[in-house]
């Protein structure tokens, strides 16, 4: 790992199974080749240990990868700790399953006390000290299932708020600047006169429309096959059958963070969200090859070249140019020509860092290696 000073507290920790599955408490579930799965009857959960972060962490992001064939579906929970004592009451941060015909895919609204707060994807702490998390997984599998559901990983990263101005140690060359990786360049406004199901079509679908991208940057999107159902057609039906299995029935919208890369995950990638400190950070995952999705929030002119209001949106960061400002793929255009986009770097960062806080998916085959993680790992 590199010892960089952080500048902003974010820690983000992954459980693996089978591997991890001794690292907590499994009631109902065993180890399976490529996961955790029932043990008999109708399901099981498992149970993290307590994972100290270090700080006093004000919002926490789970995100997972699993497989749920038809009938089954899991809960994630999450729960705050300090010192020797759970802080905060379990809240539930999603029921997910990788189709639509079992539960209404759904985050779930109305989890609110003096303690946090539920905000769709992530569990903001309002009224008590949080220094760790705990997590729940609950999966649920009916008698006459084909077969079991497998959870494969589940992550959570935890995070400070941002402190304006707050130090920052050395950044050393990462080698990105000059390197653009050629992602396919997908337009969601071509679906702005089409399917309106599933969040209200093409102008609301950028987190659908990017993680296509990546996927097939990756040679890993769903075969036509998968997406024969989308009748008519449209421009690409690819970015319909992800918003659909993106969707999030309770929020009413395709951009919940981790149902996107719970999402990615059934295509036979690694994939979780987390949060980068900086463009210096997401430079490192541009060096190793990897491009990001990254969420901003900015008004018309904040940000040159990017001439709209949006109060979240999602883009894919593909690379760099020789002086280091970032270079996009940005879903929202007209069509595909114009979804290449060079921006200013330091008006971008802003408008990432503070519009969500640095959130970023991560979507990469496990044969490419992540790159170093900084002292306080953030991925």
């Amino acid at each position: 790992m590199t010892a960089v000073h952080p500048g902003r507290d974010v820690a983000y920790r992954r459980f693996r199974f089978p591997a991890d599955e001794d690292r907590g408490r499994a009631d109902g579930l065993r180890a399976a080749p490529d996961g955790l799965a029932p043990a008999g009857g109708r399901g099981g959960t498992w149970t993290s240990p307590v994972v100290p972060v270090g700080f006093a962490a004000t919002e926490l992001v789970p995100s997972w990868t699993a497989d749920t064939p038809p009938g089954c579906w899991l809960r994630v929970e999450l729960r705050g700790w300090d010192a020797e004592a759970a802080t905060t009451d379990w809240y539930e941060l999603g029921h997910w399953a990788a189709d639509d015909g079992t539960v209404r895919r759904s985050s779930v609204p109305g989890q609110s006390d003096g303690r946090a707060r539920v905000d769709a994807d992530t569990l903001r702490v309002t009224g008590a000290t949080v220094t760790g998390w705990q997590a729940r997984v609950t999966l649920h599998r009916p008698a006459d299932a084909p077969a079991d559901p497998v959870l494969r990983t589940l992550g959570v990263v935890a995070s400070a708020d941002p402190v304006p101005g707050g130090p920052r140690g050395p950044e050393p060359a990462t080698g990105a600047w000059g390197r653009v990786l050629d992602v396919p360049r997908y337009a969601q406004r071509l679906h702005a006169g089409g399917e309106t199901r599933w969040g209200g079509g093409g102008d609301s679908w950028c987190s659908p429309t990017c993680v296509s991208m990546v996927l097939d940057f990756w040679q890993a999107g769903p075969t036509p096959d998968r997406y024969a159902w989308v009748d008519p057609p449209g421009p690409r039906p690819v970015v319909v059958h992800a918003a659909r299995h993106c969707y999030d029935h309770a929020y009413g919208g395709a951009g919940n963070w981790p149902f996107n890369t719970a999402y990615a995950g059934t295509h036979g990638v690694d994939a979780f969200v987390t949060r980068l400190r900086s463009l210096a950070e997401a430079e490192r995952f541009v060096a190793a090859g990897i491009p990001l999705v990254v969420s901003a929030a900015f008004t018309r002119g904040q940000v040159p070249g990017l001439d709209y209001d949006t109060r979240g949106h999602l883009i894919v960061l593909a690379g760099f140019t020789a002086d280091g400002d970032p270079v996009l793929n940005d879903p929202y255009a007209p069509d595909d020509e114009r979804v290449r986009r060079t921006v200013p770097r330091a008006p971008f960062e802003a408008a990432w860092q503070a519009g969500s806080g640095g959130i970023a998916y991560v979507l990469r085959p496990e044969s490419v290696p992540l790159p170093p993680a900084p002292g306080q790992a953030n991925w």
